[in-house]
Order: structure tokens, then sequence, then C-alpha cells
């Protein structure tokens, strides 16, 4: 069971800052759990309704305790869980995970590198890393000003591409000028996407933009190949960041 003091102390983590400040992002529901208890990352803290508590088969049916060497482990009522959660129908379990260490952390390469310029909205981002962890990208490269890849949103978004994939938050045109790597640029104005004559098999680098002003003027100065998706029914302005992105990276790497 949980107290009412360790309830209010672990409802503090609703807020972002209190995340960033010590480290570690909130997860939630089932399929996340087990996505985060797979990927090796510290559980710092789980709390669990008496369902997931009996279905995961994490815990130790004798002694009541679950599998997990460290961390704190509470069972929870639907009420607490609400108490908890950032969702609008929490899902049985919620999860305090530590952040990695970048600098540690083992980087499968592929052939490509996305970089992300200025994307806001949560979902964007996570489905974008839900995309990129399909195609096999591993490292992700973002502006200071993209959304933290650990906003409670993003990670849900990411159905635990979070958990595979590498992101790193940094001055976005110094890194793309120092990169040693051919730049794509999803522009309105480049080379139809369509047009290439084959598939890129060389280190490189696709960088997407804002969803409504694009790519900044100092990340495009790093640009080397810009592409388009060609506007086959003339009439929408634009396509949804995301929606691009994934159009792209099949068309360069799939």
């Amino acid at each position: 069971m949980i107290s009412k003091n360790k309830l209010k102390e672990l409802a503090a983590y609703r807020q972002q800052k209190r995340c960033d400040e010590e480290a570690v992002f909130v997860v939630e529901g089932p399929k996340m759990a087990a996505e985060a208890m797979a990927s090796g990352f510290a559980v710092k803290v789980l709390c669990a309704t008496a369902e997931w508590r009996v279905e995961s088969g994490e815990w130790r049916a004798e002694s009541g305790e679950w599998r997990a060497e460290s961390g704190e482990f509470y069972e929870v009522s639907q009420a607490e869980l609400e108490r908890l959660s950032n969702m609008r129908t929490p899902n049985q379990v919620w999860m305090l995970v530590e952040r990695p260490d970048n600098s540690s952390l083992i980087t499968h390469h592929s052939s490509l590198v996305l970089a992300l310029d200025r994307i806001q909205d949560p979902g964007n981002m996570g489905t974008i890393m839900r995309t990129a962890d399909w195609y096999g990208i591993r490292h992700i490269v973002c502006s200071q000003d993209t959304v933290s890849c650990y906003n409670p949103k993003v990670v849900q978004a990411s159905m635990g591409a979070i958990f595979r994939t590498r992101v790193d938050y940094v001055d976005l045109p110094q890194w793309l000028a120092g990169c040693g790597m051919p730049v794509y640029g999803a522009t309105l104005d480049g080379e139809p996407i369509t047009e290439l004559s084959s598939r890129n098999t060389e280190p490189s680098v696709l960088l997407i933009g804002n969803e409504g002003r694009g790519i900044s003027a100092e990340a495009l100065a790093a640009v080397t190949r810009p592409v388009t998706i060609p506007n086959r029914g003339g009439t929408a302005e634009s396509l949804n960041a995301s929606v691009a992105a994934a159009i792209l990276i099949d068309r360069l790497i799939g």
C-alpha cells in the first residue's frame, strides 16, 4: 500500500520541471511498462493496481514482492493512480524511470541520422521517434528548443522507441555544419524526393523542421541537398511533420 504523503510526493512528478531536475521520466500503461522493464533502464518507483500485479507476472505470488532487485514498489487503487497520472484514463501502472546517460548509451548506427529543428508538438515528436525506431534509426539530434523526448506525451506516443533511441539536444546549426555528412533538408522547394536515382547508402542526415515555420535559416545554411515531397493534389498547403518524416525516411533508406 502507499501512504498519503508518498502519493503526494510522487504526484509532483506530473510537473516536467521536477522530472528534469532529477533526470527521470514517467512511463504509464502495461505495454510501456513492459518496454521499460525489458530495456534495462533503472526503475526508481513503480505503482500498479492489483489487476496489473496479477496479470504482469512480475510479482512473486508467494511473497507479494516485485521481481526487480531495486526501486520502490507500491500497490495502488485506481483513484490513487489517477492522482499520479497525466493521462485522462490511467491504465494499471505508473513508473518513474531514470534517464540514461547518453555518453555511455550504445548507439547502433544506421545509414541515416535524424535531425529535428524546433519540433514543438509532443505527438509529432513521439510519432517521429516511433517511425525512426521502425526503420532502425537509433540516433536523433535535436535543436535545444525542440520538445523534450521525456515529455509524458512524447514518451507515450513513442510506443517504446524512447528505450531504443539515443536523442541528443545540441546547438543544431553548429552540429550540422561539423557533422561531416551530407544533410538532406525537408523544404517546399527542394529536389522532388521521387526523383532520387537510388536509395541513400552513405552516412547522412535528414533534417525536419518546425511544424509551421519549417527549417530555421541557421540550420538551412548547413543543408547540402534540399528535398521535397511532390504535392500531387495541389491543394493542401503542407504535410504534418511526422508524416513528412516518415515518407522521406522510407524514400531514403526504406
